[in-house]
């Protein structure tokens, strides 16, 4: 099994073999063979998922499994490199994906065990004649400078190890001669280049290479003007663009191809060639892998291996293959279609990790250092096992124990996630890598909405005029299409991420101005102008979310007696999932003692004190949904480590209320038992099955 990750053994095991060993061919981390899946065609695995799910850790591990073993590449198509074409560098003649099919092979071309470096002959004379396009006014160091680099990709070992020098020499020197002349300057560029190439052709292997490009539509089986074709093509933009990427990307496959014929080959290299693409959602991930797919279902055949890891759930491929990770643990059961490209991918969800992989993970993280019981079970909760944040939970508290370390200690806590980085609160560094940037500041705000219509009111409340509602149905497609869920009654679908947000709202001022006027925003928009109990749930969470819990405490106790007993505890879960951040006066100042008095609250600490308010029937009732209201509040908080004696307390409280329902007595019974169980397990509350007790009055 696998060093690092947790909760991927299906990928990585190798007793039975799991989908990487069974694709390449090699057990990971070892240059020993596995019997592979798919020998005629391989699927292209496309990893998907949100923010945080572990793609990149998936890729970057198989990336050290198979390094030296058998040629790997790994390439993140987020990074700087595929942004923008390098300085001078004219656009026409510079691509994202081919740049990045040069640095694949740059890494591709690298010795592994038992065999040598692998030669991209027709990649680089494709390369060459796509940059020679940009040549018309450069000079004669920067066109040494590209032409070095992409002959670089035909040395076949470190006795060559000048030749690419002498070729970039002649190449520029020719190149510069053609340019000064008269005439058509990039035509003469062209032709002076791919002059040079020829003359450095010079095994049979090379020779058949040199003729590749012979095939190109329209060559009229001259290779040259196949190149020539490819250049203008790749000049033009557009479709014509496409074209031309699509052959260069069939020149790396047919090189890595002709890499591994032969007897020779066959005997020296055990195991697929793999190429691992991350962030695949931005360019050059998209081109790339239509070009694959589309010459897979056109028959043009490949046995490289490709991992990529996509954003969101891969809607743009339509006919692809959908499989959980567990199913994958032995076989695939992949068949492609053959009048659909996509059909070619199979598309991997990434599961959230389970309690007991954050149990493991918290503990290495922790090491000897005294881990409170309720943490690991608690980061759960609060994570939703989103492998990042645990991580990020886990390291938080190996640098802050044996501190404070409840969830928002660990969050609002500064962390130093690398040691030449300063420290930043961990909400801060976990919305970094969850959230879009360029939308942070919105979502901050939305995070507290229900839907559209109450994003849209907090929109024309607290953001920016050019923020209007067409704006916040853009934002709500986009979280959608990272592949955040949609859940109904929040506008932010994941409760960790949304619980960020909300975290990050509370802190955006000293005073917390925006925080109260966004729950202020909301209270009046579920005002009580067609009052229903849906919107009476939203206003008064919204109350409580402020800290004002006497309208809740009074709706919950006059709808006891009427509301069945299903809706009511519905009701009772969602207002008592409202936020919570230490108690403020009416100004927005923060109290001086700052303490959690929920569970003093909730144990009835506070009974002797507390006023019941004027022309309340029945007093006991209203103090026990106090009681009620506040050990929910405090035991579904996610930012708290559950408390044993509140939990009890919950039990007693729905006992009692069970005894005053008999119509709803085995709903509240049941209540009264997995509601604590849930706290201490570290789950949200579940709503109790009905199961045969319908006729109770319990639906």
């Amino acid at each position: 099994m696998h060093r690092r990750l947790h909760g991927r053994g299906a990928l990585f095991g190798t007793d039975p073999p799991g989908l990487a060993p069974r694709l390449v061919g090699l057990r990971p981390h070892q240059h020993r063979a596995v019997a592979v899946e798919h020998p005629r065609e391989v699927p292209f695995v496309v990893l998907t998922g949100a923010r945080g799910l572990g793609k990149s850790a998936v890729l970057e591990e198989l990336r050290d499994a198979y390094r030296g073993h058998t040629p790997v590449a790994l390439v993140d198509c987020a990074a700087s490199e595929f942004a923008a074409p390098p300085s001078g560098r004219p656009a026409e003649a510079w691509s994202p994906l081919a740049q990045a099919l040069l640095v694949v092979a740059e890494q591709l071309a690298a010795p592994v065990t038992g065999a040598g470096r692998i030669q991209f002959p027709r990649l680089m004379s494709g390369l060459v004649a796509v940059a020679a396009g940009g040549w018309g006014d450069a000079d004669s160091e920067r066109i040494r400078s590209e032409v070095e680099r992409i002959l670089l990709l035909n040395e076949s070992g470190s006795w060559l190890s000048g030749l690419a020098g002498r070729w970039a020499g002649k190449v520029a020197a020719n190149v510069v001669t053609a340019v000064s002349g008269t005439g058509q300057l990039l035509t003469a560029a062209i032709e002076a280049t791919l002059d040079s190439l020829s003359e450095g052709f010079g095994n049979r292997r090379h020779q058949r290479a040199s003729l590749w490009y012979q095939d190109y539509p329209n060559a009229g089986g001259h290779a040259r003007r196949g190149l020539m074709l490819l250049s203008g093509h790749f000049r033009a933009g557009g479709t014509s663009r496409l074209h031309a990427e699509r052959y260069l990307v069939r020149a790396l496959l047919a090189d890595l191809t002709d890499a591994y014929s032969g007897v020779l080959p066959r005997m020296q290299r055990i195991g697929r060639p793999l190429v691992l693409v991350d962030n695949a959602q931005h360019p050059p991930g998209p081109g790339l892998i239509d070009a694959v797919l589309r010459d897979r279902a056109d028959g043009i055949a490949d046995q490289v291996v490709f991992f990529a890891g996509l954003r969101g759930t891969g809607e743009f491929l339509r006919s692809a293959v959908r499989r959980e990770l567990s199913e994958l643990a032995r076989r695939t059961d992949w068949t492609p279609d053959a009048g659909a490209p996509s059909s070619r991918a199979l598309l991997v969800s990434l599961p959230p990790l389970s309690p007991d992989d954050t149990l493991h993970i918290v503990g290495a993280a922790c090491g000897e250092l005294p881990v409170p019981p309720q943490l690991p079970h608690a980061t759960h909760r609060l994570t939703g096992g989103n492998p990042l944040g645990i991580t990020v939970l886990a390291e938080a508290a190996a640098q802050r124990l044996p501190g404070p370390a409840a969830p928002a200690e660990l969050l609002t806590g500064e962390i130093r996630l690398a040691q030449d980085q300063p420290g930043a609160p961990a909400y801060r560094e976990l919305l970094d890598r969850l959230v879009p940037a360029d939308r942070l500041g919105e979502l901050t705000v939305l995070a507290a909405a229900h839907d559209y219509d109450s994003a849209c009111a907090l929109a024309d409340a607290l953001l920016s005029d050019d923020f209007g509602p067409a704006d916040v149905r853009a934002l709500q497609t986009r979280l959608a299409d990272e592949g955040l869920p949609v859940t109904a009654g929040q506008f932010v679908g994941d409760p960790f991420v949304r619980t960020l947000l909300l975290l990050r709202l509370h802190h955006l001022d000293a005073d917390h101005a925006r925080w109260r006027q966004a729950h202020e925003t909301l209270i009046r928009h579920y005002g009580p102008d067609g009052d229903d109990a849906v919107r009476a749930g939203y206003r008064l969470h919204h109350h409580l979310a402020l800290g004002a819990d006497e309208s809740a405490i009074g709706y919950l106790r006059d709808a006891f007696p009427v509301l069945d007993t299903r809706t009511w505890l519905a009701t009772l879960r969602f207002v008592a999932g409202a936020p919570w951040f230490h108690a403020h006066d009416d100004r927005g100042r923060d109290f001086t003692g700052r303490g959690d008095r929920r569970a003093a609250v909730a144990l009835g600490r506070t009974d002797a004190a507390y006023r019941v308010p004027d022309g309340v029937a029945d007093p006991t009732l209203h103090l026990r949904v106090r009681r009620l209201l506040h050990a929910v509040w405090q035991l579904s908080d996610p930012l708290v480590l559950p408390d044993a004696t509140v939990c009890d307390r919950l039990r007693f409280e729905l006992e009692q209320l069970s005894n005053l329902r008999p119509a709803g007595n085995a709903l509240l019974w049941r209540a009264s038992r997995e509601w604590p169980e849930d706290a201490l397990a570290g789950r949200p509350p579940r709503l109790p099955e009905d199961d045969d007790d319908q006729h109770l009055g319990g639906a």
